[in-house]
């Protein structure tokens, strides 16, 4: 029997496909043109979920980094304005609060290359953790119209380099890279119980088959007969990102209050995160870069995969610079007409035998307000919220559990997040149905997530760990 779900029952249908297990994490690495050129303000994750009195959020960059990656090691830059975007309540997309990151690196001192100097140090050195330079962020808040600073010159957690470096340069006794990473050295109180922050390297939490996912969403469960056959790997395993994460008080993101147990527009927030750099950049004659004008946005990300899963690539560049608000004017048309589900179908994916076959493409491949619903949390079992607005940005209502797509949580302690994105966003787009498995095969992080804030796992070590097969 060929299923074609209805327009009236798909938003549920696919909220109970997303919610019976839980949350999602999305991902965007490297999802579109001019972004794939500038990891350094390439958004990977956003994560966000109620964890006990707090909104959790960790937004991540710099996707792929190699943990071995020296001597110049992975980092956020100086010249990108780094920010998460609040939006709340029903009627608006525009920012209740913002975070601004803003990251200063001290220059390498000037040495003599035949002065040797003890101890080592300075700009003569062939290794950056000897050389002395080090890098802060400070933390502005924007709220109604105020700029407030809320931390100042914090440091940025080091690269995980080896157990040399752990010794002699950081200096480490007990509790190795992990325990030093998030200590009190580098996990710092905001200002005006603004709640906690925490920035540096961490494992990518985000686990999937993207390479089977890019050779024309060949993942390996949505085969019958893979030829030749199909192993499922996560090809995120072993690699880093650079994170920023909040853990701020209910109150404060809630406009002063409390939230109230129960389902409720006004509570509903809308967050996403973003990069910007310089209108104009100068290249000098000495190698340094100026840069000049306003700031013009080059990433974001909000919900999962919609860059790199529903925006075609003529449009990818255009969405990274574009602001919440106006997707549905720009990219509605993607969303109601989802081009994977076409490309699904010229793959084979729904011919007779295959797993899909039971789907009528046809029917999915247009006027699919039900992605739109989904996303909203329209559907009852979302909490029948009636959201004026739409666009690429994770809603969570603070006071309903954090389950997709109401908020989006990583399992502390664990090696999953609670729902499996991929599967997840495979089974809304390809299936629109109620319990259909449309995933890629890989259940589980490559590194346990911490049990406390700010949950990511430890970065990996370049020295002795990363992606590659031993």
């Amino acid at each position: 029997m060929i299923h074609r779900p209805s327009r009236a029952g798909a938003a549920l249908a696919a909220s109970v496909a997303l919610s019976a297990s839980g949350l999602a994490a999305a991902s965007s690495h490297r999802e579109a043109p001019a972004i794939a050129r500038d990891p350094a303000a390439d958004n990977t994750d956003l994560h966000a979920w109620v964890e006990g009195g707090n909104l959790v959020i960790l937004a991540s960059y710099l996707p792929h980094e190699e943990p071995a990656g020296g001597p110049s090691f992975h980092g956020f830059s100086d010249d990108v304005l780094y920010e998460v975007h609040i939006a709340r309540g029903p009627s608006s997309l525009e920012d209740a609060l913002t975070y601004q990151f803003r990251f200063s690196t001290t220059a390498y001192r000037a040495s003599d290359p035949a002065g040797l100097p003890a101890p080592p140090s300075g700009g003569n050195e062939l290794f950056s953790q000897l050389a002395g330079a080090e890098q802060t962020y400070t933390i502005t808040k924007i709220e109604g119209g105020a700029k407030a600073v809320i931390l100042a010159d914090a440091p940025v957690a080091p690269p995980n380099i080896g157990r040399r470096t752990n010794q002699l340069v950081y200096g480490i006794s007990g509790g190795g890279y992990p325990a030093f990473a998030t200590s009190s050295r580098f996990l710092k109180q905001m200002a005006g119980g603004e709640g906690r922050a925490w920035v540096g390297p961490r494992d990518d939490g985000f686990y999937a088959d993207v390479g089977h996912g890019f050779d024309l969403a060949g993942m390996c469960p949505l085969l019958a007969a893979p030829s030749p056959s199909c192993t499922p790997r996560d090809n995120l395993a072993g690699h880093n990102v650079h994170t920023l994460a909040l853990e701020i008080p209910l109150a404060k993101v809630n406009g002063g209050a409390a939230p109230t147990p129960g389902p409720s527009d006004q509570q509903t927030l809308g967050i996403w995160a973003s990069a910007s750099r310089r209108k104009v950049r100068i290249l000098r004659a000495n190698g340094q870069e100026d840069g000049l004008g306003p700031w013009v946005q080059v990433s974001r990300v909000g919900l999962p995969l919609i860059n790199t899963w529903i925006i075609g690539l003529q449009d990818k560049d255009k969405y990274n610079r574009a602001h919440p608000r106006d997707d549905l004017a720009n990219f509605g048309a993607y969303f109601l007409s989802p081009i994977l589900v076409r490309d699904a179908e010229l793959a084979g994916l729904y011919r007779a035998g295959q797993p899909l076959a039971a789907f009528d493409p046809g029917a999915l491949k247009e006027n699919r307000t039900d992605l739109i619903d989904t996303f909203s949390l329209k559907p009852a079992s979302l909490g029948g919220h009636n959201l004026e607005t739409f666009g690429d940005v994770l809603r969570i209502d603070l006071g309903m559990p954090s389950a997709f797509p109401n908020g989006r949580a990583l399992v502390p302690g664990a090696d999953h997040e609670q729902t499996d994105v991929t599967d997840a966003l495979l089974t809304l787009l390809l299936t629109g149905a109620t319990g259909a498995t449309a995933g890629d095969g890989v259940a589980a992080n490559d590194a346990l997530f911490l049990p406390t804030f700010p949950y990511l796992a430890t970065a990996w070590e370049g020295a002795s760990q990363g992606h590659f097969t031993p």
